[in-house]
């Protein structure tokens, strides 16, 4: 019984690092979809998040007869509830990815007011964030756990830079306005995916030491 158990959990990684592919995929691509104005792509990222939903839905399923069919103890039962939790985290990410693209797809005919540097940059440290959080999920890895926490700053910084330089495009030229909103909008987005891939790390957490996280507690 046990050994089909572990088959189970092996497989239910399995899925996640999956998902966790697509995500960091439909992130890429997005933002490249933003820096190269390609049109095909943006739509490729918002048609692939139909991909996401369903693999959020068949590892809910799995997750689920793992709960009821297998009984899990404690340690085992943390485990399949944080992945519960965090496919939830994952499945959002790619909403927000196809919602970066769906902006994308309105300016693709506009000469952007600015280069895009700190955007790019926003885009490959959540990246970074989601891959090390599901890496660390599948090694049940603590240390890798709080760099990713910790790593959200980083998105943060980024996010008070752009926000920062679009209210100057805006102070100098009014009719800046409507493409400021929508980079600020894509920064923010970008900003929720490093929440989002936070919580997934809070959510290994919890599924390794059996408690929340807490900041003070964790240093």
């Amino acid at each position: 019984m046990r050994n089909k158990f572990d088959k189970e959990l092996d497989l239910l990684n399995n899925e996640l690092i999956e998902m966790g592919n697509l995500i960091e995929s439909s992130i890429e691509a997005a933002v490249c979809a933003l820096t190269q104005k390609n049109i095909d792509l943006a739509r490729r990222v918002v048609e692939g998040d139909r991909e996401i939903n369903d693999m959020e839905k068949a590892i809910e399923s799995r997750c689920l007869k793992l709960l009821l069919l297998q009984q899990p103890v404690a340690r085992d039962l943390r485990l399949i509830s944080s992945a519960l939790k965090m496919i939830t985290d994952m499945e959002r990410i790619g909403d927000q990815a196809s919602d970066i693209s769906e902006i994308t797809i309105r300016l693709v005919n506009e000469t952007y007011i600015k280069e895009l540097i700190h955007i790019p940059q926003m885009a490959e440290a959540t990246i970074k964030m989601v891959k090390e959080s599901i890496d660390a999920f599948v090694k049940r890895d603590l240390e890798l756990v709080i760099d990713v926490i910790a790593y959200d700053d980083v998105v943060d910084e980024l996010f008070d830079i752009i926000k920062n330089e679009l209210i100057q495009h805006l102070r100098d030229n009014i009719d800046y306005g409507e493409q400021a909103i929508d980079l600020l909008m894509i920064a923010k987005y970008f900003e929720r995916i490093g929440d989002h891939a936070q919580n997934i790390a809070e959510w290994v957490y919890f599924a390794i030491k059996g408690e929340h996280y807490n900041k003070d507690v964790a240093d």
